[in-house]
Formats: C-alpha cells, structure tokens, sequence
C-alpha cells in the first residue's frame, strides 16, 4: 500500500506516502513524553465494574461519565468505552484517542481521586474536536468533577 516513515525525536509524525499519487498524508502526530501513563488507566475489568457498580454517574446527549471516589491516590484514572453499536473499530478507537486527548489536555482542572469511565454515545460521533471538548467539560463539571465546580 504505501511506506512509513518516522521523523524527529520526541515528537514523531508517521507520514505515508501512497504509491500512485506520490501524496503524503500526516498519519498521526505523538509525543512520548505527554502519553497517558498506564498507570492513570484502568484497563481491567474488575475496575471498570466497581465503578460501573458502585459508582455515581451523569450523563448528556453525546456523553456518559461514571466516577467512583478513591481517596488512597491523588490523580485520576480514566476508562473510556466505545459500544460496537457506535461504529467500527477504526470509528471507536478514533472516538477513544479524542476523549483521552480532552481529558489529557484538561487534566490540571479535573478533581484528583478518583476512577472515571467515559461512555461515549451516537451523538458524539458528528461533532467537531472543540464541540468534543465542549461536551466533556460540560459532563464534567455537571458532575462536580472538575476543581472549580467542587467548592
């Protein structure tokens, strides 16, 4: 199909070139040192399920957020789940890398202490990033999930 190839250091941007049209596409754009560590994910289901079970949530048209309080750390951890109803692989991962993003982005305001699971819905699916980034905010602070909204 085409060939890869990796530039820079910190920062890698994966360009493809397509055999016919000679084209470069910008594939992805990463920076290791701003990934989200594994230790800041839940990725079991044993924790998805204690915060699915015991866990307080709220919701909007795009966007459902469970959170279950953890008082013996200080940061968050983030689930997010993609149902197959909303799309294909490539649709729900797409969905998945954007919410991470948000919430990576906007981490100095959430609430530390706590498992969050972010359900994502149909309605997410046609927005633009910074109707996303409107929207998670938006869950967030209606459920008392970020600083500012805590006091």
């Amino acid at each position: 199909m085409g060939s890869a190839a990796v530039y820079g250091s910190s920062i890698m941007t994966i360009l493809i070139r397509r055999k016919n049209s000679g084209a470069i596409f910008e594939a992805g754009l990463f920076n290791k040192e701003i990934l989200v560590h594994k230790r800041l994910r839940l990725r079991n289901r044993a924790d998805f399920s204690r915060v699915y079970r015991h866990g307080k949530s709220f919701a909007n048209h795009q966007f459902v957020v469970y959170w279950f309080s953890r008082k013996e750390v200080e940061r968050f951890r983030l689930g997010v789940s993609v149902s197959k109803k909303v799309g294909n692989a490539v649709v729900r991962n797409r969905m998945r890398r954007l919410v991470k993003e948000i919430v990576r982005l906007h981490e100095p305001e959430i609430a530390g202490g706590l498992d969050m699971v972010f359900i994502v819905r149909k309605g997410a699916l046609t927005m633009e990033y910074g109707e996303l980034e409107k929207s998670v905010l938006h869950v967030l602070r209606k459920a008392k999930l970020l600083k500012a909204s805590r006091k």
